[in-house]
């Protein structure tokens, strides 16, 4: 009975602790905008499958005569529909014969659908009008342009920290001997509902946790993608500001010069890539623009690797070729951000994974809110009560809140280096996990610890940030500054474990991604 008792008190102070009551709250702040998000992004993982069999009519021909390639259509288009504007034209998909071209108008997301047969228009629509325009608009800035994506890039985050606390709250410090651990790695089919279901939430969180791990991860860097790019550039030894000079020339425009068709301009693209193939074309946007040409060529991702080229329309000077101008770690964004976010790096069986994964939310959503509401009535049924005696554990925290300054900082930074090296094998080993199933380990989890780091370098600077305004606000009025000083000890630590990492896969990136 004591030891029940003894067991009791460990999981009230555990739960108290601060990283119960992150997962508490995010969890219900951000847990139905992030089920939402998940099963979302769920339908987008096959959203070209789902698209093309609600719409055969846009998207295949039937007709079997000489196929017009992509920079024919590209240029055919323009003479043959002087009226309607496209920005883009792209292939949706390789090695589908009968699969139509589409021309996208960025301003107004209209799509054309072009027979690659006769090039006639097999059809147009509004992208935002279809189910999966609607999903993706959804996924990605809840319907509302602008700030949406911001908010859904924050809520990943918070997927990010929920998963993170989840597994520090799934081990209390009583489990020790195997039959505990077994107890809690399984689902116990014989107890009562809220037992199963306490369960459920317990088994799905740490089983599912490697895959939630990186699509959270990457779906914060899509989001935030201009601040990722930045800091990749950082680790280099590059400036920042040379990404705006890489994607800022422009062409060079002369009086009467004519500029190059989309034919013209893909043989320079070719030349430089024989290999590639061209997915997607940008026509310039102005008398100074250039063409942007999207490649892929063969790579360790299924999805095979990302070439951008930006070429002058008058003259066919390369502007710029991503596989020289990027640092070597900046391709690792271009090639693996999207398809590690949908599965797609590895084929059926990360897509099925990436799936469920965006599942998880909403069952987690559920079984913890299952959890959470019999003790909210209860704790608001115990609001007269007398206040339990604190137990040794949180007389020994009050004696670390009164630590002085310098000590306090210490004791933090200390335990902010195991828990980063706690962070930095979670993150590998969840990037490992994910891949191994389609025999691609090494990258996501290069991959997973590289994101991750950039992302503790974004965590570092508001912790500077905080301890530097709590010093001007708080200390003239004698305030403690003991909160923020934990916050940046914790957040240097942390960052000092993954440097040497960041460093290292800087420097081997040529032959890692």
């Amino acid at each position: 009975m004591a030891e029940k008792k003894s067991r009791k008190l460990k999981w009230a102070v555990h739960q108290k602790r601060w990283f119960g009551k992150w997962h508490l709250y995010l969890g219900i702040i951000a847990g139905a905008l992030l089920a939402v998000v998940g099963l979302t992004g769920s339908i987008l993982v096959f959203s070209d499958e789902i698209d093309q069999a609600f719409n055969k009519e846009l998207f295949f021909s039937m007709k079997q005569q000489k196929r017009y390639s992509l920079e024919e259509i590209a240029a055919i288009v323009p003479q043959k529909y002087p009226g309607k504007k496209v920005d883009y034209v792209y292939l949706p998909a390789e090695n589908q014969p009968n699969l139509s071209y589409v021309c996208y108008n960025f301003e107004t997301e209209e799509q054309f659908f072009i027979d690659p047969y006769t090039a006639e228009l097999a059809g147009k629509r509004l992208h935002h009008s279809s189910f999966i325009g609607f999903v993706t608009e959804l996924h990605t800035n809840l319907l509302m342009p602008g700030p949406g994506q911001y908010i859904v890039g924050l809520a990943t985050l918070c997927l990010l920290i929920l998963t993170i606390s989840g597994l520090r709250l799934w081990i209390p410090q009583q489990y020790k001997k195997w039959k505990q651990w077994r107890s809690v790695l399984t689902i116990n089919f014989k107890a009562g509902f809220k037992r199963q279901n306490y369960d459920w939430h317990n088994v799905l969180g740490i089983y599912s946790a490697p895959v939630v791990v990186m699509l959270s991860l990457t779906g914060f860097a899509i989001t935030f993608g201009p601040l990722f790019i930045a800091f990749l550039f950082i680790l280099t030894g590059r400036s920042p500001q040379s990404v705006q000079q890489i994607f800022g020339q422009k062409s060079e425009w002369v009086k009467g010069r004519p500029a190059l068709s989309p034919v013209e301009a893909a043989a320079v693209a070719k030349k430089q890539f024989p290999e590639a193939v061209i997915r997607g074309i940008a026509y310039p946007a102005d008398s100074t623009g250039a063409y942007r040409f999207d490649l892929r060529s063969d790579g360790v991702s299924k999805e095979g690797n990302r070439i951008m080229l930006s070429i002058d329309q008058y003259t066919g000077k390369l502007l710029l070729n991503s596989e020289t101008d990027f640092p070597n770690i900046g391709n690792s964004y271009l090639t693996w951000i999207v398809p590690l976010h949908l599965g797609t790096f590895g084929g059926w069986p990360t897509r099925i994974l990436a799936c469920l994964g965006g599942l998880i939310p909403l069952l987690l959503f559920i079984t913890g809110f299952i959890i959470w509401w019999p003790r909210l009535k209860k704790r608001q049924g115990k609001k007269s009560a007398v206040p339990p005696r604190p137990s040794k554990d949180e007389t020994a925290l009050q004696a670390i809140r009164a630590l002085p300054a310098g000590s306090y900082f210490s004791y933090h930074f200390k335990k902010g280096l195991k828990y980063g090296l706690l962070i930095l094998g979670s993150a590998f080993l969840s990037g490992l996990l994910y891949g191994v199933i389609s025999g691609i380990p090494l990258q996501p989890a290069l991959f997973s610890v590289l994101y991750t780091g950039i992302a503790l370098i974004i965590n570092f600077l508001l912790a500077l940030l905080v301890v530097i305004t709590g010093c001007l606000v708080l200390l003239p009025f004698k305030r403690t500054i003991k909160r923020p000083l934990k916050y940046f000890s914790l957040s240097l630590s942390l960052l000092l474990v993954f440097v040497p990492f960041l460093l290292a896969i800087a420097v081997l990136s040529k032959d890692l991604f």
